[in-house]
């Protein structure tokens, strides 16, 4: 078994770190941070074989507090390590700032050279990351992290300001850290630039853009419509930003259209894959009775029992399909497809037919639908005429 230590244990990528290690076979993973006695960190350090460094303070209350906690811890774990003749793979994390002349970026420069003259020394492997941003859940917001302020503000209905909408960011999302962070201990060389190594992807986005995606976010429980997802930073912006929701908020009503038939209500939007709906609809009742040129859809019938019923409109009358031995079909037939909640099965809607679904049970029947175009009333490419 390997033994783990995290420093810094409670902190924003402390606690992500620890849950990923924990999901790992043959881990042992035990924790030091601001709270603990500096006797339980020699302790700790005497079964660790792995060594992540993220203890450190950003916003002490007194500027001594930077060179005590950012380069005298390090310099305390450093020589005990050196007295006790180890060698652990040691992972810490510094900041962009480093370069900075100011009081923080001088205690994390003074860190990561402590740390060098231990590895040139012991031959012990070192990994430095100068992280810029990171953002992810649970991290602090009104502190020192732009995106979880935003995210915080935003899901909670409270101002944010914004000094600058031009000025741009690097940010790095905190899985992708833990990933790069737990692939070294596995003895995968990281991405780096001598001497300090780097989290892949970095995102680099303005202040206006960001606080405009988050917007989005939330007005998307009233549009409906789907961030592009297919956006990598997007994808993991809106993960973030669903993690600061309020625990009373996780859930919200959709806008119902009533009507003697039942209910109908759409669900989400997006211009990259349409549309998604739910219907109920009460026995003996029949929806639809029309058909599209272009626009195809998607039924899954959720719970009840259906018919789904098809006419081809083209005015040959038989189903060009025929022709090449599939089945046939003339342009006056009507085909028919029960369809049971009791089975997730899919009916392709093609365009040219025209089509209905009928509630045949004695229960509602739910349904849920995917177009692959969002619904235009100017333009709906929906023509009625009866199965």
């Amino acid at each position: 078994m390997k033994t783990v230590l995290v420093t810094g244990s409670e902190g924003f990528i402390g606690k992500n770190l620890r849950v990923a290690l924990s999901r790992l076979d043959d881990i042992k993973v035990i924790g030091f941070d601001i709270g603990d006695h500096i006797s339980s960190l020699t302790s700790n350090l005497k079964e660790a074989d792995v060594i992540y460094h993220l203890a450190g303070v950003n916003r002490p209350e007194r500027i001594e507090e930077f060179q005590t906690v950012n380069t005298g811890l390090t310099q305390t774990m450093v020589s005990f390590i050196q007295e006790i003749n180890k060698k652990p793979i040691i992972v810490m994390t510094s900041s962009v700032q480093a370069e900075l002349d100011n009081p923080y970026g001088i205690s994390k420069k003074k860190a990561e050279d402590i740390l060098f003259e231990f590895s040139r020394k012991t031959s012990a492997p070192v990994y430095i990351y100068r992280l810029t941003n990171v953002f992810g859940k649970w991290c602090r917001p009104n502190y020192n992290s732009v995106v979880a302020t935003f995210c915080y503000n935003i899901a909670n209905g409270l101002d944010i300001n914004i000094s600058d909408r031009n000025k741009e960011l690097d940010l790095v999302y905190i899985d992708d850290v833990v990933t790069a962070f737990i692939r070294v201990m596995g003895g995968k060389h990281p991405s780096s630039e001598a001497p300090f190594f780097h989290v892949e992807p970095t995102f680099h986005v303005t202040l206006g853009t960001l606080a405009d995606t988050i917007c989005s976010f939330k007005e998307s429980r009233n549009s409906l419509m789907v961030p592009t997802f297919s956006d990598p930073f997007v994808r993991r912006l809106y993960a973030t930003y669903i993690s600061y929701l309020p625990i009373d908020s996780f859930s919200y009503s959709l806008k119902q259209e009533i009507d003697p038939r039942g209910e109908l209500a759409e669900l989400l939007k997006s211009p990259h894959f349409g549309q998604m709906f739910v219907s109920r609809t009460r026995p003996g009742i029949t929806r639809g009775n029309h058909y599209h040129d272009t626009k195809v859809e998607k039924f899954v019938v959720l719970d009840g029992e259906s018919v789904i019923r098809f006419r081809s409109i083209r005015p040959e009358g038989r189903d060009q399909r025929a022709e090449v031995g599939g089945p046939r079909s003339e342009g006056g037939d009507v085909i028919e497809y029960p369809v049971s909640g009791r089975e997730f099965r899919v009916v392709d809607i093609p365009p040219g037919y025209t089509h209905s679904i009928e509630n045949v049970g004695k229960k509602d029947l739910i349904v849920l639908f995917w177009a692959n175009e969002i619904l235009d009333p100017a333009s709906s490419d929906t023509y009625y005429e009866k199965v």
